[in-house]
């Protein structure tokens, strides 16, 4: 029976409490918050679970094995390194710290301890996903030409982090685990409408070796939610829309094929370029399927793989390493828009794991 703790019952806390709870071979010892008037709601849902507003108490306790962490970026670093040493494996919210630094240091205090690591990238553990990531791994996709991203919604505003650390990090998290690439810079712009606050809206774009292209598009200003992905491969096609209720996957048999003979003009002399073109492009449109889906909440996913990881000795499925990689990215993205939107390379000592 591994023992955890919780730290943290706010917005993703009460999420993760419930999780833990209802999984098998775990027990949730106790619940630390700051303020009172969250824990009162703890006790009457989970009356076995202890709580408390001392974050010493939990990460003292000898029943506590593994420790989960749902605070402001800002804390992550300080709370899980704490954890570490006291020998505790960590689960942490994403972003997992506030600059690559911390995380480095995370990521290498656990591998020298022993610790499993893992953040909670929880769209990664969504069935569909889990599906994109099948379709790229198998070539199914061939060639990815272009990933496409819009997250966008009105509000929920924060005061600490711009609108680029708080939802480009979800795609940018897909991102990192369903293509095959690493992205070798990053270019970003975007712009605050609140005085004193930070980015609002923003656009990022992400620079392979290759000709693939990735771009997200994040706005806390829009009238409507959108959460849609498209991918562009060179033999399929897919539309993610995370807000559809059962066909959030839409396969596309549709694309382009490059026919290579030579072609000429009307006149027989190669100068007749229109001509040319219409011979060397042609448009492939066939079926369009929707792949069945399991409806297991993904944080359940998440859970269980993170408490196999403890049993088994393993690395998780988004370990220390992923979580790094998102926050130099989240960093980079960061610096390009301090820049005015310049490209912002990604060396092989920041990106490297």
């Amino acid at each position: 029976m591994i023992g955890v703790g919780i730290i943290g019952y706010g917005y993703w806390g009460p999420n993760l409490v419930r999780n833990f709870f209802e999984t098998p071979g775990c027990r949730v010892v106790s619940v630390a918050d700051l303020r009172a008037e969250r824990l009162a709601k703890v006790t009457p849902r989970y009356p076995t679970v202890e709580t408390t507003t001392n974050v010493d108490d939990v990460l003292r306790d000898p029943r506590i094995d593994a420790i989960a962490i749902a605070t402001p970026v800002s804390s992550h670093f300080d709370l899980a390194m704490r954890a570490l040493a006291a020998g505790k494996h960590v689960f942490v919210e994403k972003p997992m710290t506030a600059d690559p630094e911390q995380a480095q240091r995370l990521v290498d205090e656990a591998e020298r301890r022993g610790l499993v690591l893992a953040v909670d990238h929880t769209f990664v553990h969504t069935a569909a996903v889990r599906k994109i990531r099948e379709l790229t791994d198998t070539g199914q996709l061939g060639d990815i030409y272009y990933y496409d991203s819009v997250r966008i919604n009105l509000g929920l505003f924060q005061h600490d982090v711009s609108v680029i650390w708080d939802l480009a990090v979800h795609d940018l998290s897909i991102m990192d685990y369903v293509l095959r690439e690493q992205p070798v810079a990053v270019s970003a712009s975007g712009i605050g409408h609140v005085p004193g606050q930070p980015e609002d809206m923003a656009y990022v774009t992400l620079h392979f070796d290759t000709s693939l292209m990735a771009h997200v598009h994040v706005n806390w200003l829009a009238p409507v939610k959108v959460r849609r992905t498209l991918i562009g491969g060179s033999r399929k096609m897919i539309v993610y829309d995370d807000l559809e209720p059962s066909e959030k996957i839409k396969v596309y048999d549709k694309g382009i094929t490059i026919n290579g003979d030579h072609a000429t003009g009307a006149n027989g002399n190669g100068n007749g370029n229109g001509h040319r073109h219409a011979l060397l492009v042609g448009y492939r449109a066939g079926d369009v399927w929707s792949p069945q889906l399991e409806l297991t909440e993904a944080l359940s996913v998440e859970i269980k793989d993170f408490l196999g990881a403890i049993e088994r000795n393993a690395q998780p499925i988004v370990d220390g390493h992923a979580g790094l990689r998102v926050v130099r990215l989240l960093d980079a993205a960061t610096e390009s828009l301090r820049a005015m939107g310049r490209p912002i390379e990604l060396s092989s000592n920041r990106c490297s794991v």
